[in-house]
């Protein structure tokens, strides 16, 4: 996750959950998981070396319906 853009991914990401009515400390640590999350499906997709900030990016729409399923 050490690419170019992915840092404006986190921040987007973050910006989004304070918009939504998080707090600032709860929308940072709540942005950095999914920002995890989102490294870790797009490196299971792409791999961890060829993966770009665009990846991440797009793993987002998945991990944000992983969030929304009911817990097993």
């Amino acid at each position: 996750m050490a690419t170019a853009g992915c840092g404006d991914v986190l921040t987007g990401i973050v910006t989004s959950l304070l918009g939504q009515g998080l707090s600032g400390p709860d929308a940072a640590k709540l942005g950095v998981w999914i920002h995890g999350r989102c490294g870790d499906e797009a490196a299971a997709r792409w791999s961890h070396a060829g993966m770009t900030s665009l990846h991440a990016l797009d793993a987002l729409a998945s991990v944000a319906d992983e969030m929304t399923q009911p817990a097993d």
